[in-house]
């Protein structure tokens, strides 16, 4: 075992996928995130994205944790969605209208409910239209209280599922937004959740499009402001508190092209509406996609430690692909990202590390890489070379920490 007693490092391999892409190096040091060339925003966050590969078109002060107000309905919606997927909770399953839910949620609050009556049993399917179609409070928190027994476990869980589906730094509070100082999430993440929620879930996500919905009689129109005033809107959700500002996750299919944009800390639902058009028109009219690998091609290599062969090639999990400027603006660069070398034996299919692609200063892509071969526990001497080769790279990178 001793010669597997070796410090795991970070590795950046480059040479071989810039001479793919056919695209310049990238300095050293990345410079902050600009938005030069951007569309004119007023809004002091923002984030566009194409839906199927996650590429990013535009960012503006995307990874600040924001209040979100009833942008954090998504999360409860992706919950409930996976519950209902997973069979643990059916849509004609009724949950009870407690005094907590009616009096925090519903009429008495004077805030976005479904008004559902106190004490009467509501299905979970008129529940989510509620939440998404109505931004209902009172559905959020009868939702939370039915599963998790009350909003606390529910928020907890909420932050769990975040981070089971890459949300790496949101916190949940709450069921519904409203304002609670423990709760924060980024505008980059609430892109990722709707992204997720699109992909995942083709049953539901049509509820987002839908126009209006009545409950106890009470007709109501859904919120979303993108809904008739921009081709190929179909959701996703606005949110408004003082402390946040108002915010909306909005996502539009054209050309079959699908864009997914946030907008957060505007002054106005006016403003954010407009905000968000204009994310999305903007997106659609200077973007093309670009293949940049295709399927089963093999992307680059990792070392291996203590192998028969010293490398393992990579592949993603299909052709990958960016979104890029039509104007042919902005160069690309990509690297492999992985933690290694990595120990033998190998085995195909286990990830490695990640594809990241930078265009100018930001990141547009992160694509996970696994291995495309297997390779076998090396002989003694294969082993052995390793270990030194491992030994004077420690010592190397400790004489080079210390000066």
């Amino acid at each position: 075992m001793a010669d597997r007693r070796f410090r795991m490092r970070p590795v950046l391999a480059t040479a071989l996928l810039l001479g793919a892409l056919g695209l310049p190096a990238a300095a050293q040091k990345q410079a902050p995130p600009k938005d030069d060339g951007g569309p004119k925003l007023t809004a002091p966050h923002a984030i566009l994205i194409e839906a199927k590969s996650g590429s990013v078109l535009y960012e503006r002060d995307a990874d600040k944790l924001i209040f979100p107000a009833s942008l954090a309905k998504l999360m409860t919606a992706e919950y409930v969605f996976h519950l209902l997927k997973t069979g643990k909770v059916k849509l004609t399953d009724e949950f009870p209208v407690s005094e907590h839910a009616w009096r925090t949620g519903g009429a008495p609050s004077h805030g976005s409910t479904m008004f559902a009556v106190l004490y009467s049993q509501v299905p979970v399917d008129a529940l989510l239209h509620g939440m998404i179609i109505q931004s209902a409070n009172d559905a959020c928190i009868v939702l939370a209280e039915a599963i998790a027994g009350n909003e606390t476990e529910f928020a907890n869980q909420l932050t769990q599922r975040g981070r089971e589906i890459g949300l790496e730094k949101s916190i949940f509070a709450n069921s519904n937004g409203l304002p609670n100082p423990d709760e924060h999430v980024t505008t980059r993440e609430l892109a990722i959740l709707a992204r997720y929620i699109i992909l995942n879930y083709p049953e539901f996500y049509p509820l987002f499009a839908q126009p209006d919905f009545t409950w106890n009689k009470i007709h109501q129109m859904n919120r979303n402001p993108l809904l008739g005033s921009l081709e190929g809107a179909d959701g996703l959700k606005t949110g408004y508190t003082k402390e946040a500002g108002y915010g909306l996750v909005g996502s539009a299919v054209q050309n079959g092209l699908r864009l997914i944009a946030v907008v957060n800390g505007e002054k106005s639902a006016k403003e954010r509406g407009l905000e968000a058009k204009k994310l999305l028109e903007w997106g659609f009219h200077n973007f093309e996609q670009r293949t940049i690998f295709a399927e089963n091609e093999t992307l680059g290599s990792a070392k291996v430690y203590g192998g028969a062969n010293g490398s393992v090639p990579l592949k993603a999990d299909g052709p990958v692909y960016v979104m890029v400027p039509k104007d042919g603006a902005g160069r690309l660069v990509a690297r492999i990202v992985y933690t290694g070398p990595v120990p033998a034996p190998v085995k195909e299919g286990l990830p490695v590390g990640k594809l990241k692609v930078w265009r100018g200063d930001n990141v547009v892509l992160e694509t996970p890489l696994h291995a495309a071969g297997n390779v076998g526990v090396g002989n003694l001497s294969q082993r052995a070379i390793d270990a030194v080769t491992e030994m004077v790279i420690a010592l190397f990178r400790a004489g080079a920490e210390r000066l």
